[in-house]
């Protein structure tokens, strides 16, 4: 009987996770590029290498995004009234993913190369191999939050010397089908990361 359940919870664990779930490494939560300097180097950039983020980089940009920065639960960035009421997904070559901080993991969500539609006419994002989606419900303050989130994404990635672009120039209702998010769950701002082009 023993064995038996074993066995079953064996295989409940198995079937309970996405073998294409990704778990993160832990980010880095100091050090970096003071943030007067970062704040002075960071720009926009449009010209991308395809090689992916390294592990490092990836994990510590998206909890530099959402992450937590303290153990009652508290954010990286400020939402009105605390509602935390974002969602951030990954989007790769491999397909896109959403972020869960708390778990510091990538759930993904679907296996396709959504960065076509992402790109929407602007070939040089076709080649971010990072794509950040902000998505809420939110619409009185989901703009403002995104703009956080990108915010505290571009002096990170200022800070690491990496290129990212945000952009808007998408088709929300071609994006949302494509993801799949129901109700008022949408896309209001995205942002193209990578490694500067050699």
């Amino acid at each position: 009987m023993r064995k038996f359940l074993i066995g079953v919870l064996m295989m409940f664990s198995a079937t309970s996770a996405n073998a294409a779930d990704i778990k993160l490494v832990i980010p880095d939560t100091s050090g970096g590029m003071p943030v007067l300097d970062a704040i002075k180097a960071r720009r926009s950039g449009r010209s991308f290498d395809e090689k992916m983020l390294s592990d490092k980089h990836l994990s510590t940009l998206l909890w530099s995004v959402w992450g937590y920065s303290s153990d009652d639960g508290r954010r990286v960035v400020p939402t009105a009234r605390n509602q935390q009421d974002m969602e951030v997904y990954v989007a790769t070559k491999d397909g896109w993913y959403a972020f869960d901080a708390k778990a510091n993991t990538l759930q993904q969500k679907g296996d396709k190369d959504l960065r076509v539609i992402l790109a929407h006419g602007q070939s040089f994002a076709e080649t971010a191999p990072v794509h950040l989606l902000f998505i809420t419900k939110d619409k009185k303050y989901g703009d403002v939050h995104a703009g956080s989130m990108y915010e505290n994404a571009g002096l990170y990635c200022a800070s690491e010397k990496l290129q990212c672009v945000v952009r808007a120039w998408y088709d929300r209702d071609e994006l949302k089908s494509a993801l799949g998010l129901e109700g008022d769950l949408e896309v209001v701002m995205t942002m193209a990361v990578g490694y500067p082009a050699e």
